[in-house]
C-alpha cells in the first residue's frame, strides 16, 4: 500500500469495540516502531506515548468523565471507553526546556516543534493502525484531564498531554469522505 493509499484509508472512526483484528502486542509494537521512526527538530525526541488497554482503559475514561464533573455527555465518553485501548500523546517539557537553554536563539520555536513532531507521531500511528485494520479517533480533553491522567499512571509533571486516541475493532465504517476543491488550500506558482 502506498503512503497516499494508507492516508486515504485512515479515517476518524467513532464506533469501536474491544475486539482487535490483531493482538494487543502487535498494536504496542507498532506504536513503539512508529515512535522511533518519526522525526523531530534537533532530534529532540520529546514525544511520549502511553498505551492503555484492559481494565485501565475503562478506568481511564471513567476518570476523564469524572474530571468534567458531569459536564460532558456520558454516552460520548462511553463510546471511547468501548474501545480496546487508548494512546495518550505527550511531549516532555524537560527535553524542550533543555534545548531552549542550549539553543537560546531558537528557544521560542522548541515548543512549536515539539507539537509538530507530536502531530506527525499521531498521524503516523493512526495510519499504521489503520493498515492493521484497527480503527481510531483523536480526542482533546486536555488540559481538563491532565492531573487525573498523570496521577493515574504516575507520570512526570513535565509530560504535557496533547491528545487521546481511542483505538479498537471497527464496528461501522464512516461515511464516504466528500472530495474538496483542494485548489482553495494549495496554491501553485511556476
Amino acid at each position: 500500500m502506498s503512503v497516499i493509499e494508507a492516508l486515504a484509508k485512515r479515517r476518524t472512526i467513532y464506533q469501536l469495540n474491544k475486539e482487535l483484528p490483531v493482538s494487543t502486542d502487535k498494536v504496542i509494537e507498532t506504536v513503539k516502531e512508529v515512535t522511533e521512526l518519526v522525526p523531530d527538530a534537533f532530534n529532540m525526541k520529546s514525544a511520549r506515548a502511553v498505551v492503555v488497554t484492559g481494565a485501565k482503559q475503562d478506568e481511564l475514561w471513567d476518570r476523564i468523565y469524572d474530571a468534567f464533573g458531569g459536564k460532558v455527555a456520558r454516552e460520548k465518553i462511553d463510546g471511547f471507553k468501548a474501545a480496546a485501548g487508548t494512546i495518550l500523546y505527550f511531549y516532555d517539557e524537560t527535553v524542550v526546556k533543555g534545548l531552549q537553554d542550549q539553543f537560546p536563539l531558537y528557544a521560542t520555536n522548541f515548543p512549536v516543534w515539539a507539537n509538530q513532531a507530536n502531530g506527525m507521531l499521531q498521524i503516523n500511528i493512526w495510519t499504521a493502525l489503520r493498515e492493521l485494520g484497527v480503527g481510531a479517533n483523536l480526542q482533546h480533553y486536555n488540559p481538563v484531564i491532565d492531573d487525573a491522567v498523570k496521577a493515574m499512571f504516575d507520570l512526570p509533571e513535565s509530560w504535557k498531554l496533547i491528545a487521546q486516541m481511542p483505538f479498537g475493532g471497527i464496528v461501522a465504517e464512516p461515511d464516504a469522505k466528500e472530495k474538496e476543491d483542494i485548489s482553495k488550500r494549495v496554491l501553485v506558482f511556476d
